[in-house]
């Protein structure tokens, strides 16, 4: 059945990270559907796997897709609280054809941000706000309105360093704006402009992003995302370049694999 091929995608998934070495993950919330939710969180436990932040897409620039939004994460975050999830990651969605979001509709959108990091932090949870491209458009319109119209205290963001660096931005720059609300990176690379089949050396100094996080004390979290695309060149197994991925960060950022 679908399901049942779902959740052995699922199964080998997680197996793959936990075998290369991962002890934390990020899933998305595709993995927490009705039908899918027992068996992640049974296989969650089962490869020992931590689950500190977990991504969910949303609608929040018009007012009643956002209240639905608001309610079907804040349900979200209640499933899943007993896996040890303390964050929430959101990318609210462009409009179609990502056309531009107007002053209105940006303002509804901050203030449900808003509303959900109120509802999170009720849970004992909070919020991080992630971006694409769409948010990077005129000169990063979107989400400079959300640094400027949404509270610190309530919503943090996540970082895509490579989506950045499509979007036109400068990375260290971008970061730089966005300033103590640093919570969370996600890390891949491209070369030649192509997403890199590992996160290694490539087209983006990292090691430039490293002097700035030790800098700042960063001390958030540090997300190994792969993404391939049609001209990306697979050599190698999944698991393979899991592992590599997890081993390159570690020399890159300095850190320690947890036993």
């Amino acid at each position: 059945s679908i399901r049942r091929q779902r959740q052995m995608c699922i199964r080998d998934s997680l197996g793959a990270i936990r075998r290369a070495g991962y002890r934390r993950v990020e899933l998305t919330s595709d993995f927490f559907h009705a039908d899918l939710c027992a068996k992640t969180l049974s296989l969650l436990k089962q490869y020992e796997l931590d689950m500190p932040t977990l991504y969910s897409g949303s609608t929040m620039h018009e007012v009643q897709a956002a209240e639905e939004s608001v309610a079907q994460i804040v349900q979200l975050a209640e499933t899943v609280k007993g896996a040890g999830t303390q964050w929430i990651v959101t990318n609210p969605s462009p409009k179609p054809n990502q056309a531009r979001k107007s002053d209105d509709e940006l303002n509804i959108q901050a203030r449900h941000l808003n509303r959900l990091g109120t509802e999170l932090r009720k849970r004992e949870m909070r919020l991080m706000v992630h971006h694409h491209t769409p948010e990077l458009v005129d000169d990063a319109r979107e989400w400079r309105h959300q640094l400027a119209h949404t509270d610190p205290a309530l919503v943090t963001c996540c970082v895509d360093v490579d989506w950045a660096v499509r979007g036109g931005q400068e990375p260290l720059s971008f970061l730089r704006e966005v300033g103590s609300r640093l919570t969370s990176l996600h890390l891949r690379n491209e070369s030649g402009g192509v997403w890199m089949e590992d996160f290694g050396n490539g087209d983006i100094d990292y090691r430039k992003v490293v002097v700035y996080l030790r800098e700042i004390g960063f001390s958030g979290y540090l997300v190994v995302e792969l993404a391939y695309e049609k001209a990306t060149r697979i050599t190698r197994s999944l698991d393979e370049n899991l592992r590599l991925s997890r081993l390159y960060a570690e020399r890159l950022f300095g850190l320690t694999s947890p036993s």
